[in-house]
């Protein structure tokens, strides 16, 4: 999902598919090595030998946090550069590793699939940055700011990779046994009803084609309101209703939201994060909330509500309904760590010393890369051509020329 997934889901762009693959693989490869050590300090480290611990869960939770990061470089898709990235990716995973900490370990909030913890923070951290980084005359680059056929088709590539590992995703860390079980299904159905209300809002507000940026996007919103519940007894039908729900409310997001946040707000949101996780992970956290709050023994038998909800030690005598209120207090925490911390780290990211494009020279990935010419570009060679109008030079012979480029 990290590499794949949204590496691809970030080529849409017709001259950015570069840089959208490349940098999400530089932003993972540096964000995990960073992750390690961020959330080894706060929660792998061994006291009795000063070292950090790891196994396949903290490789697991790396993932996890290079995620939050992943989707705020969405919002600054094709508009920064690859030092502005690293340091974004610097403060985002250390950001993260805090308000994870305090999150789940002082609030005590469960948020298995990350709704509040990666994709509310990750969402908010990005659109505060951009608001920072906000280009007035960002239109000179609109000529690229846009797809071809085959740049969408690989893009697809990424939704469908993001589509298929979703519930792995959201199902990882929890509780083994019924949790996550339970988490798998309802991420299943929570996409599968999302993909449905996407087409079929498209196809509404669209005159009755589909938009395929509402396809690539919108029908993973599912998967990221259904996280903070997934593990909880959310029933099959409450998972169709998240997924309904923010089928609707993200590709309503892309036609009438995102134009009004650039227009009226200064907020660039290149790929639409706003839309696919920032909204859908608020969403995640009040579903998460309600239905921690009407947990009860009833339906979850004594030991499933022990396991499930981690009322252990100093938690033992947390009653369902004040752990609904923690799960509230979690969002919370996570909105302002995303919006605040991408405050401070868009002022850090304003500074000149960075190389960022120029307002004429963005969404192309001609500044950091080396291209290879493009075809479009390269002269035909021919031998001959029998659909010339002028009859008197039909008939001209051509000859064919080695071509200096080709590889021996």
């Amino acid at each position: 999902m990290i590499f794949v997934g949204f590496g691809f889901l970030m080529t849409f762009l017709k001259r950015y598919s570069f840089g959208g693959v490349g940098f999400n693989f530089l932003i993972a490869a540096f964000g995990l090595q960073w992750a390690l050590l961020m959330q080894g300090w706060f929660h792998s480290l061994d006291y009795t030998d000063g070292k950090i611990k790891i196994g396949i869960e903290n490789l697991i939770n790396a993932d996890f946090c290079v995620a939050g990061c992943l989707i705020a470089y969405g919002a600054l898709l094709g508009k920064v550069s690859p030092v502005q990235l690293m340091v974004l990716t610097l403060f985002g995973i250390t950001l993260f590793a805090v308000e994870e900490f305090i999150i789940l370990n002082l609030i005590h909030a469960r948020d298995a699939g990350g709704s509040m913890v990666i994709h509310t923070f990750g969402g908010y951290y990005g659109l505060a940055i951009s608001w920072m980084l906000y280009r007035p005359n960002l239109d000179q680059s609109s000529r690229l700011q846009s797809s071809v056929y085959h740049s969408d088709v690989f893009a697809m590539i990424g939704t469908l990779f993001l589509w298929m590992f979703w519930p792995s995703f959201n199902s990882a860390i929890t509780d083994h046994g019924d949790g996550q079980h339970r988490a798998v299904i309802n991420t299943y159905l929570a996409l599968a009803s999302t993909v449905l209300t996407t087409m079929a809002v498209s196809s509404f507000f669209k005159h009755g084609k589909l938009d395929m940026v509402h396809i690539q996007n919108s029908t993973l919103a599912g998967g990221v309101a259904v996280g903070t519940a997934a593990e909880f007894m959310l029933m099959p039908y409450g998972s169709l209703i998240v997924g309904f729900c923010c089928g609707i409310l993200s590709t309503l997001g892309y036609i009438y939201i995102t134009p009004f946040m650039e227009k009226h707000m200064k907020i660039q949101d290149t790929c639409g994060i706003h839309n696919l996780h920032a909204m859908p992970g608020v969403i995640g956290g009040i579903v998460g909330a309600i239905t921690a709050a009407a947990a009860s023994e009833s339906v979850y038998g004594h030991e499933g509500l022990v396991n499930t909800f981690e009322f252990k030690e100093a938690f033992k005598d947390m009653v369902p309904t004040k752990q609904g209120g923690h799960q509230a207090g979690g969002l919370c925490v996570a909105i302002c760590f995303g919006v605040g911390g991408g405050l401070l780290v868009g002022a850090i990211l304003r500074l000149p010393i960075w190389g960022d494009p120029a307002d004429d020279n963005c969404f192309d990935d001609e500044p950091y890369w080396e291209l290879p010419e493009d075809e479009e570009n390269i002269p035909p060679i021919l031998q001959y051509n029998n659909h010339m109008r002028n009859k008197d030079i039909a008939d001209t012979n051509f000859t064919m020329e080695p071509d200096p480029r080709s590889r021996s």
